[in-house]
């Protein structure tokens, strides 16, 4: 089956993680790339860790975002942290890194080796043009039948969701970020 869990609202990560750790409480193989992200977040400390687990992840340990998503004050608040770039010009950097990690996953998939294979914030890859249709397409077509795919992030192309068996749109009804409230460790990162 393919999952695809989207939306604005906190949790789409979250989600696939407790979906692991049920996968591997039933003796399941489980693979989780995160795509746009570095070893910068609390839960990779313990989910490296685990048997039957393999984490890997291919990023920068920056923030990206498109000319016109980001106001100049979130801009300046970022600093180097950020870097914005012309809509459909994504950094050749981070091109060569998202395929070069869509890539290692197809490969992973052709040898059948996981149960539960995640792509954490694949979907943002792919709205931001740094991951093609076309390679996601290729990935999903060596799927085994018995392997289960969760890919997660927000904006989840349409023809993502046709393909899938189960999305979940995670709705923001009311988050404490509007009230100025920062990323808390151990519970946003």
């Amino acid at each position: 089956m393919l999952q695809v869990y989207t939306g604005n609202g906190k949790g789409k990560t979250t989600a696939a993680i407790g979906l692991a750790i049920r996968s591997l409480g039933a003796g399941h193989r489980v693979y989780m790339m995160q795509f746009m992200k570095s070893l910068a977040y609390a839960e990779q400390h313990i989910l490296k860790d685990l048997a039957n687990m393999t984490l890997e992840t291919t990023g920068k340990p920056f923030f990206i975002a498109e000319e016109g998503m980001v106001n100049e004050e979130t801009r300046l608040a970022f600093g180097d942290d950020l870097v914005v770039f012309p809509h459909g010009k994504p950094p050749h950097d981070y091109l060569a890194l998202m395929s070069a990690g869509i890539g290692h996953v197809t490969g992973l998939l052709r040898e059948q080796v996981f149960d539960l294979v995640i792509l954490d914030e694949i979907n943002v890859a792919l709205s931001f043009g740094l991951i093609q249709r076309e390679q996601m397409e290729e990935l999903l077509n060596f799927v085994p039948v018995e392997t289960e795919v969760v890919c997660t992030g927000r904006n989840a192309p349409s023809w993502l969701q046709d393909r899938a068996d189960l999305i979940t749109n995670m709705e923001e009804v009311r988050h404490y970020y509007r009230h100025g409230v920062d990323a808390r460790k151990g519970i946003e990162n």
